[in-house]
Order: structure tokens, then C-alpha cells, then sequence
């Protein structure tokens, strides 16, 4: 007659090992059971934006006709001559504008842009992986959530 180990071809735990083994068996009991938060994955906060993205911002002097910036919200100065401002705006990728004085201290700080959060690119490796990553797992989800609702209406 076989015994238990030669049956499920396993081998039985060294006593040495024993105790670690007992102490990952708790550990994976208590993340399956929800006492335990295993997610390792760090939670970045927004870095700058990459600075190539800020260097070529398009930029546009302002006029006394625009409206005011919504950061600092400073009214227009009297224009020159010519009715242009001394103020540059800087035109971010999602077309909001901005006094090039009150966007560029926010971009060396946060990526995005303060009134719609549109994010633009960082030099931030880890944090464009983890973008990157995001977008997937929302992209993989809406698709399973397609199939389900074309198989079962």
C-alpha cells in the first residue's frame, strides 16, 4: 500500500519550513478574506509635465478682448498701441489658455490642466506605466462588459 506523499507524488514539508509555510497560509487567509490590503501597487500622485510638452506650449500675447485668466483671474492691462497686452497666454493641448506666469509654476507641479484635468505626458516612467495600465484594465472591462451584454442581452 502507498502512503499519502508517494500517492500525490508531493513531497511533506521540512520541519524547518514548517513555520514559514503556516505563516503564508495565514497571510493569503487574511487577503482572501479581506482583512488584509496587499496592494503594493503605489499610488503615484501626478508629476510635472514633461518638460518638451511645456517648452512648445503655443503661446499668444493677450488682448484687452480676452477674458480673464482663471487662475489668477487679473484683469486684462491696457494694451499698447497695437491693442496687445504685455501678457503671454500659453495654449495647453485641450485649448484652455492661460497667463504663461500662473500655468507654468502648476505644470513643474501636476500634469494636468486645472480646469478639465485633461494629462498630458510626464517624464515619469512609472507613472506612465501605470497610466498606461489604468487605460487597459478600463479598456479590458468595458469589453467584458460588451460580451456579457451581447450574450445575454
Amino acid at each position: 500500500m502507498t502512503d499519502y506523499f508517494d500517492e500525490l507524488n508531493c513531497q511533506p514539508i521540512p520541519d524547518a519550513e514548517t513555520e514559514q509555510h503556516q505563516l503564508l497560509l495565514m497571510v493569503r487567509f487574511m487577503q482572501q478574506n479581506g482583512f488584509l490590503d496587499t496592494n503594493l501597487e503605489r499610488e503615484l500622485s501626478a508629476p510635472p509635465a514633461s518638460k518638451e510638452i511645456v517648452e512648445n506650449l503655443k503661446e499668444r500675447h493677450v488682448t484687452k478682448d480676452d477674458e480673464k485668466c482663471t487662475i489668477c483671474l487679473k484683469p486684462n492691462d491696457e494694451p499698447d498701441e497695437n491693442g496687445v497686452l504685455n501678457d503671454l497666454f500659453k495654449i495647453l493641448p485641450c485649448s484652455h489658455e492661460f497667463h504663461a506666469t500662473c500655468i507654468l509654476p502648476w505644470l513643474a507641479k501636476t500634469n494636468s490642466c486645472p480646469l478639465c484635468r485633461y494629462e498630458m505626458k510626464t517624464d515619469d516612467k512609472i507613472y506612465e506605466e501605470q497610466k498606461r495600465f489604468r487605460q487597459r484594465q478600463a479598456q479590458r472591462e468595458e469589453e467584458i462588459e460588451m460580451l456579457h451584454n451581447s450574450m445575454f442581452g
